[in-house]
């Protein structure tokens, strides 16, 4: 008696638990694409077991496999749109979840628990260089300066003003500000704004955030080539700079406020991952894989470098709203 009563409430529990439980994304959340989808499904009976599972978004399907949990990624147009995911038994029962509400943006979704850095600007103890900046960090002599708290041009009342000279041709200099070590951080988001006067006077504008941790340096440089081939070009810590084939003209224009984001990811396996840029609201992805370089130190920091042309003119670049997320 003991027995056949415990066997049915087995029985009942499998029942009453049967169906497909989606844990990510949940719905009406906003997710960056590809979308990261999590789901298990049980059976009413063990005697019938899961086999076959399939993901329909906006009634179409867009993934099928004979599992009985998914774990996936997929690519989905920005917007908003309504998800099911359903599964079989072996003997042919179906299983559906609830509808998701989900909207998909282009680029990351910063998570409120981000840790965000505004108005870095504005800060105290930036640190320069010019002999580091240059090539093999050993660049010319080059009179370089910053001024913080600028009003004209500024677009928050209180920009930034960075300076290079001198008359060695292709001098340089770099800036950076350290933010502190975060040694959970996977996921980074740059923004800034910035404007300068003449176009013709850079060879290159830099934007970096470097991470150093595990025993690794992750260098996410990135540099605007205003006299080469025009375009974006990424750090490797072994080829050095590489060219994405992405153009920065837009970021080129004098006289106009800018707006500039870039999209960085330390891997799981420990690589540097480029995933976009965006240019005064365009967007263009990257997504380039490269190796970091040892390190012995631990930091999380944000870097700008104005690199001189050959002829080593004169300028001036203001920056404002200098914003980095990271989770």
């Amino acid at each position: 008696m003991f027995n056949r009563v415990l066997i049915s409430l087995v029985l009942c529990s499998s029942a009453a638990f049967a169906g497909v439980t989606v844990s990510s994304p949940s719905s009406g959340s906003t997710n960056s694409s590809p979308v990261h989808f999590v789901a298990q499904a049980t059976p009413a009976s063990s005697a019938h077991p899961i086999s076959f599972m399939r993901i329909y978004v906006d009634n179409a399907s867009m993934y099928g496999a004979a599992v009985k949990s998914i774990d996936t990624n997929l690519t989905i147009a920005t917007g908003i749109h309504s998800v099911v995911v359903q599964a079989w038994d072996t003997a042919g029962t179906i299983y559906r979840s609830s509808t998701l509400s989900l909207t998909v943006q282009a680029g990351l979704v910063i998570p409120p628990t981000a840790k965000v850095f505004s108005k870095i600007e504005e800060l105290t103890n930036w640190q320069s260089c010019d002999a580091c900046a240059g090539a093999n960090g050993a660049g010319p002599p080059t009179p370089h300066w910053m001024a913080q708290f600028q009003t004209t041009p500024a677009l928050d009342g209180a920009s930034t003003e960075f300076f290079v000279g001198g008359t060695n041709p292709y001098g340089a200099a770099l800036w950076w500000k350290q933010l502190g070590p975060i040694d959970t951080a996977t996921h980074f988001v740059y923004d800034m704004s910035f404007y300068l006067t003449d176009v013709t006077a850079p060879q290159a504008l830099e934007f970096d955030v470097n991470q150093s941790v595990n025993g690794k340096k992750f260098i996410f440089g990135t540099e605007c080539d205003f006299h080469g081939a025009q375009t974006w070009r990424i750090w490797d810590t072994t080829l050095h700079w590489q060219d994405t084939g992405v153009s920065c003209a837009a970021a080129q224009t004098a006289k106009v406020w800018h707006s500039l984001r870039w999209e960085f990811e330390r891997t799981s396996d420990s690589r540097m991952r480029y995933i976009a840029v965006t240019v005064d609201g365009a967007r263009r992805v990257i997504n380039r894989y490269y190796q970091p370089k040892a390190s012995s130190v631990r930091e999380l920091n944000v870097a700008f470098q104005m690199d001189g042309n050959k002829t080593m003119t004169d300028y001036h670049v203001w920056v404002d709203k200098i914003k980095l997320s990271v989770w």
